[in-house]
């Protein structure tokens, strides 16, 4: 029984508990932490595959069709128009020609598509890679198959659309009845580009397969292929690995369908699964993966053994350290009590527990320190310093002050008392910390070894390096804190260069209501920030000042904002110095002013982050910490008048040379760009720049308006494709940007003088 009361036996059972608990809560934490983390870290893996693949698909198939539109109605090697009219009766080839460019179409992306049509709404023509001419091409019965685009496209206030996936015969006017069938979605586009469905020249119908998405996600998501399906906005089934589904509504509930990305946790069919869902940004489709909850999640159960293995290690080898921690730890203690056994008079012989012994120890030793540090605390600075601060702090009964007094040497009963504060915080930071703390000490001494009758100084340093000075008296007198404060004054300029502020209070009776003065003098004191050349702060007025509800008239205000977003250096430093001047000079409190200034230099920060400003050597400029490093109005005003200076300037040549170089991007993107759309919004939003201010460049950088400058270069630009003399009008007015021929003539005779034909026949003459 005795062993298991020694300490060894307690410090073996401690470690062995301690590790125990511990090992049991990091489990528990590891357990939980870990397999939600892993089911996270799935879950964005999981997120990650399918958003890939959404991107994917997006490339290699949805904007693949996009881009063959573009090929074909930007290929000035045909006439996509040829049968907006009737005079294609006469051009027999260039028919053939066409569709030899669309089968060419074809062919280069039959891996995606099946084939592309042009129908002409107004002749009712198609011409198709796979089925040729057809008119009167609505009327046909086998035109159920491209009536979804057909009709689609007639009422589409917009200029495309995406059809849902319908299955297609291979050959819809074949009347054999295994034709075989294909699974395919379209893709159809207005022409010309900006025109809507309904008042399209031509239909241009690109029929994409579902094969090169349902391959997309094969390839990509082999393990989730059964349960990975796409659906449009309104539920109909794009792509999925049930071929029977396509183009009819998804058999799935409905819950499963959200507006936005992401995963969650779904019953479907009665069991848990994981949906995991992307938005196809160009069709506005959505692509779903269903996963069953236990396959999903099946790799966490690994990683939860793992952790419960680990910790059952972790136990057996915090058994194992217990043992030698206690063994180890033991040692330093049994020598320990050997020695207390040989220095007690009186040790005990059958001690069980080896503390006890030390306690014992220790209740002795603690008797002599205590009687050692009541010697040395009564004759320490630090309650001297303790007591004037409890005094000032208002916290003495009268009979608590009586029991203090002694410790100040206070002798005699004075009959009156004041109190002096020194301020010279500007001067103590220029000092390192031992000049500082040498000059404090040097000015207390003097002040307390000042040869006055009759009167009693007391001074201590403050936490906020001020110095307080408590005059005890026996008559009140203004002449004596004036005398003290010339004294302080003189004395810190001439061993100290230090220049200092000192305010008093008023004078009290009784030195427990010191406090009153001490509160009277630091309200003075807070005008020395707004007075810095005022050496002693008495000025009663002041008090009153304190007490005013006055606020610093809005006008001062909105000035200093006004010229500090006018960019006008010298009337915001104008403005600056109206500020000073009305804190300095005003009926208005120290606090309302202390708020101003923080308030100005909130406006400042603020319209540096407005502009964008970006220190050339510093990477933050932290205004708020060299505010507070100011200690005085004027050294505010000239921190804040160089530096808003100094960033006006540095703005204004950032600003000229952004508007040459903006200029000249938009000028190099108009040229390399005339067949497109020039709108002042669309060109400014390439240059990054607003509308209105790349208007504003034009004009004061070149001279002329935007619209002059685009009118200018596009007839430049035709003028040099006349001269060739290879190109219809048409075609011409198309490269350089004019929907119409007529209207490309119209502009051209505004600017020349003369029709494009006429130009030419001159051009013919002069040659």
């Amino acid at each position: 029984m005795k062993k298991w009361n020694s300490v060894f036996a307690n410090m073996a059972i401690s470690y062995i508990s301690i590790v125990l608990v511990i090992a049991l809560l990091l489990c528990s934490i590891f357990y939980i932490y870990f397999s939600e983390n892993y089911k996270e870290e799935l879950r964005n893996k999981n997120q990650m595959i399918l958003e890939n693949t959404a991107q994917t698909i997006e490339t290699t198939v949805l904007q693949r069709a996009q881009q063959i539109y573009l090929d074909i109605s930007l290929n000035k090697n045909i006439n996509v128009r040829l049968f907006a009219d009737s005079s294609f009766k006469n051009n027999h080839s260039k028919v053939i020609d066409l569709q030899e460019i669309l089968k060419s179409e074809v062919i280069s992306n039959s891996d995606v598509v099946q084939a592309v049509h042009l129908y002409y709404p107004s002749q009712n023509v198609m011409l198709s890679s796979l089925y040729g001419l057809k008119f009167n091409a609505d009327q046909h019965t086998s035109m159920i198959y491209l009536a979804d685009w057909l009709n689609g496209m007639r009422s589409n206030k917009q200029s495309s659309l995406w059809t849902p996936t319908r299955l297609v015969p291979q050959d819809i006017y074949s009347g054999l009845p295994d034709n075989g069938s294909i699974a395919l979605m379209t893709y159809a586009h207005s022409y010309p580009f900006q025109a809507s469905g309904e008042k399209s020249d031509v239909i241009i119908a690109i029929d994409v397969k579902e094969s090169a998405i349902s391959e997309v996600v094969r390839n990509m998501m082999p393990s989730q292929y059964e349960g990975t399906f796409i659906l449009n906005l309104e539920g109909n089934t794009i792509s999925d690995a049930d071929k029977g589904k396509l183009g009819l509504q998804h058999d799935y509930d409905a819950s499963i369908i959200k507006e936005e990305a992401g995963s969650y946790n779904g019953t479907i069919d009665q069991a848990s699964h994981v949906v995991s869902y992307q938005t196809l940004p160009s069709t506005g489709w959505k692509i779903y993966s269903v996963v069953p909850y236990s396959s999903f999640y099946e790799k966490s159960i690994i990683i939860q053994k793992l952790i419960l293995g680990i910790c059952l290690l972790v136990i057996l080898i915090g058994i194992v350290l217990s043992g030698i921690l206690a063994r180890a730890n033991y040692s330093p203690i049994k020598r320990l009590t050997a020695k207390i056994r040989g220095l007690l008079d009186q040790a005990p012989e059958n001690v069980a527990n080896e503390y006890r012994l030390i306690d014992t120890a220790f209740v002795k030793l603690n008797d002599k320190v205590n009687s050692l540090e009541e010697t040395l605390e009564a004759n320490s600075s630090v309650i001297r310093h303790n007591v004037i601060l409890s005094l000032l702090s208002n916290c003495y009964t009268r009979e608590e002050w009586e029991e203090e007094r002694p410790f100040l040497g206070m002798s005699n009963e004075y009959t009156h008392y004041c109190c002096l504060i020194l301020d010279s915080s500007e001067a103590f930071a220029r000092l390192s910390s031992r000049n500082m703390q040498y000059a404090v000490y040097r000015i207390i001494n003097q002040l307390e070894a000042a040869p006055l009758l009759e009167i009693r100084i007391i001074a201590e340093a403050l936490p906020d390096k001020k110095v307080v000075v408590i005059i005890c008296a026996n008559q009140e007198s203004d002449d004596l804190p004036e005398q003290i404060s010339q004294f302080v004054i003189s004395k810190s300029q001439e061993q100290f260069g230090l220049d200092v502020q000192i305010s008093w209070g008023c004078w009290v009776q009784e030195m427990i209501d010191v406090h009153k003065s001490y509160n009277e003098a630091q309200t003075l004191l807070k005008y020395a920030y707004f007075l810095p050349e005022t050496s002693i702060l008495k000025d009663r007025k002041l008090l009153d000042r304190e007490n005013s509800l006055h606020e610093i008239p809005q006008a001062i205000l909105a000035k200093f904002k006004d010229k500090l977003h006018a960019r006008q250096p010298q009337e915001f430093a104008t403005a600056v110095e109206q500020l000073v001047a009305a804190m300095r000079e005003g009926m208005y409190s120290a606090d309302h002013c202390r708020f101003i200034l923080v308030n100005t230099v909130f406006v400042y920060s603020d319209f540096l982050k407005s502009v964008r400003y970006k220190h050339p050597e510093q990477e933050n400029v932290d205004l708020y910490n060299q505010y507070a490093g100011l200690h005085n109005t004027r050294s505010f005003q000239n921190w804040l008048v160089d530096s808003a200076t100094a960033i006006i300037a540095h703005m204004e040549k950032r600003n000229s040379e952004r508007a040459v170089s903006s200029i000249e991007a938009a000028k190099q993107y108009i040229h390399g760009h005339l067949s497109e759309d020039l709108s002042l919004e669309a060109v400014s939003a390439k240059v990054f720049l607003s509308p209105k201010y790349l208007s504003k460049l034009f004009k004061e950088e070149i001279g002329v308006t935007y619209t002059d400058y685009i009118a200018s270069q596009r007839m430049e630009r035709a003028k040099v494709l006349l001269e060739k003399n290879n190109m219809t009008i048409e075609q011409i007015a198309n490269t350089v940007g004019y929907a119409t021929a007529a209207y490309f003539i119209k502009k051209f005779k505004e600017m020349h003088g003369c029709t494009p034909g006429n130009y030419l026949s001159n051009i013919a003459k002069q040659a």
